[in-house]
């Protein structure tokens, strides 16, 4: 694997330790144990954070953000080019624009993206999915759409 990229709905499920956080943990121990950094949309650390500060409130958000900060994950800000592959995504795809961020990083760095939600089952011919727990369910952003 040329490297992973989280998108929300593995993070949430790490903290939340739902189906498929084992997954997630020994993606992270390999990542801090080898020196190579998991990979994440900042767009889509948003979607952790406002979850996290929806259900549980702002003072449990920035616990999670602090946690996060000690995760071997790097952060890779939404440019241009990043946003325009997510907006080909939201078009062409029924998925959330936060979804087409968390795709088009792994297309565009060639990585494999680790997941649970259902909505990216569209995507699985175009980039690489690693499936949480095999069991394919929306996300939380997906599910306040609905």
């Amino acid at each position: 694997m040329s490297g992973a990229v989280l998108d929300a709905y593995s993070v949430i499920a790490f903290l939340e330790h739902e189906p498929g956080y084992e997954q997630v943990e020994k993606l992270l121990e390999h990542a801090a144990s080898t020196g190579r950094l998991l990979l994440m949309c900042t767009v889509n650390w948003g979607e952790v954070y406002y979850n996290v500060m929806r259900e549980t409130g702002s003072s449990k958000a920035e616990d999670v953000r602090r946690f996060l900060e000690t995760l071997p994950i790097e952060l890779v800000p939404a440019d241009v080019e990043l946003a325009r592959q997510a907006a080909i995504y939201k078009a062409s795809h029924k998925m959330s624009y936060a979804d087409g961020f968390a795709a088009a990083l792994a297309k565009t760095r060639k990585a494999t993206l680790v997941t649970g939600d259902k909505d990216f089952k569209q995507v699985e011919g175009e980039i690489k999915i690693i499936w949480l727990d095999n069991r394919l369910k929306q996300s939380p952003a997906t599910q306040s759409r609905n």
